[in-house]
């Protein structure tokens, strides 16, 4: 039974007669109930019939509901199919529904309506009272829909399932609307038309109630024609997963390498961490992003380097323990350049986190040295002893294409040194993560002061650097 009330009675009986379907009915008869709205249109049509003492109304067989056959288990099985097709996995899904923006043009003629005849019997129905059309419509199917899938639908879940609709012959509806609440229509970027679901409703608020009826009938016109569905759409939140790598060529870049549009050597850190996990995934795609970043001809040794990746709209999420090692072979398996350990599924915030401070980080390198000079195992020692030398490192010239100019203010914390021969020794430091190595060891024409030529006073050049 319908948890009708009598106040109820004559706004039945007037939208019946109006036209109006019988689920937007309950809807402005305030029916908060979900399981009213998943009964057959047949049942209710009896029921608000049996409510108003009426055997027959012929208006109301002819209701104008554009949206009252889309409650029909056929379309719920439409749905389920398209979402089959696009091959998600998922044990819950939230629907969200898009109805055309002048449905509630339509809405509004009828609350005023209605309005008039509860004034007539000194009763009082707000406008929010009654029940959304969105909210109606997913009360009608998405049981169903879940039922098809065998997914469970919820207020909130990684997986959307979408559904819109258009109504082409009442798409002029709110055009009036321009005319007499023109502030309320701006034209966006990013959207066809200015008449947008929130742009109307505002239009909706502002305009009187004497204006509204003098340019829309109330009731509204009946539709001759019901919504066209749009294809139903699926998008799964990202999926974030991190680790550390370590690279081990001195000929492969962190990202591609591309120069006036070209592209410059064969693969990537990120290509090969991330084309695995797209697979495994079946991502749409991927955002790359880590701690720092080093030069192609750098190696990053150690513990590794934090990365992580974005994989977007991914169809499959859910990966145990064993299936993550299992991943993480198959990217350290498909080249020796690389090696990925520690790999997870972190959340988004975990990702945000590994930017956090990321100059206060201290890293320590390993470099091969050479000098012009010919030098002996004492005229390093004295390097040994330079503790948190403070230097002044304007943007590097080879950066300076993709860097804005500037002057960074860097720690060297410590270094020492292994003699190899009278033009080579290693060096190594301890420096504030953000520290160019490379501008430091030959100083960069001048623009890092001081550098280790000026500290050693003779011309010297970095021949190789690892990250450690």
């Amino acid at each position: 039974m319908l948890s009708l009330k009598e106040k109820d009675r004559p706004i039945v009986r007037k939208l019946l007669c109006a036209g109006c379907c019988v689920r937007c009915v309950l809807r402005f008869c305030c029916v908060g109930t979900s399981s009213a709205y998943r009964r057959s249109y047949q049942d209710l049509h009896k029921e608000l019939l049996a409510f108003i003492s009426e055997e027959n109304s012929p208006q109301s067989h002819d209701a104008s509901g554009v949206l009252q056959d889309f409650c029909d288990p056929g379309f719920a099985e439409q749905v389920s199919d398209a979402v089959k097709k696009q091959q998600y996995e998922f044990d819950s899904l939230v629907l969200t529904v898009s109805l055309p923006a002048q449905l509630s043009v339509r809405e509004h003629s009828c609350w005023l309506h209605v309005k008039k005849e509860v004034r007539e019997k000194s009763m009082c129905l707000g406008k929010d009272d009654v029940i959304q059309v969105k909210d109606a419509f997913k009360w009608a199917v998405q049981g169903k829909i879940g039922q098809e899938l065998g997914a469970a639908v919820v207020a909130n879940s990684p997986c959307e399932v979408s559904i819109s609709f258009i109504h082409p012959e009442t798409e002029e509806d709110c055009h009036f609307l321009a005319h007499t609440c023109p502030d309320c229509f701006k034209p966006t970027k990013n959207k066809a038309s200015v008449f947008t679901r929130m742009a109307v409703v505002k239009a909706l608020e502002k305009i009187s109630e004497e204006k509204f009826s003098r340019h829309y009938p109330c009731p509204p016109k009946k539709a001759n024609t019901r919504c066209t569905a749009l294809d139903t759409t699926c998008l799964h939140t990202s999926v974030f997963i991190a680790g550390r790598y370590n690279k081990f060529s001195r000929e492969l870049p962190q990202t591609p390498w591309v120069i006036d549009g070209e592209r410059r050597m064969d693969g990537s850190v990120e290509e090969l961490i991330a084309a695995p996990l797209l697979s495994s995934f079946r991502a749409d795609g991927f955002n790359f992003s880590s701690s720092g970043r080093e030069d192609v001809d750098v190696r990053t040794l150690g513990n590794g380097r934090p990365f992580a990746v974005e994989l977007l709209n991914p169809h499959r999420a859910k990966f145990n323990r064993a299936e993550i090692k299992q991943l993480q072979e198959t990217i350290n398996q498909s080249s020796d350049k690389i090696r990925v350990r520690d790999l997870q599924i972190v959340t988004r915030d975990a990702t945000s986190r590994m930017k956090e401070g990321e100059e206060e980080k201290t890293k320590t390198y390993s470099a091969l040295i050479w000098t012009q000079k010919a030098i002996e195992s004492p005229d390093l020692e004295f390097l040994a002893n330079i503790k948190d030398l403070r230097i002044a490192q304007k943007t590097p010239l080879r950066v300076l294409h993709r860097r804005p100019l500037a002057v960074r203010q860097r720690l060297v914390h410590s270094m020492t040194t292994i003699y190899l021969d009278k033009h080579h020794f290693t060096l190594k430091l301890c420096t504030q993560a953000g520290t160019y190595i490379k501008e430091f060891v030959h100083g960069d024409f001048g623009r890092t002061k001081p550098n280790l030529c000026d500290l050693m006073k003779t011309d010297a050049d970095i021949l190789e650097l690892d990250v450690e």
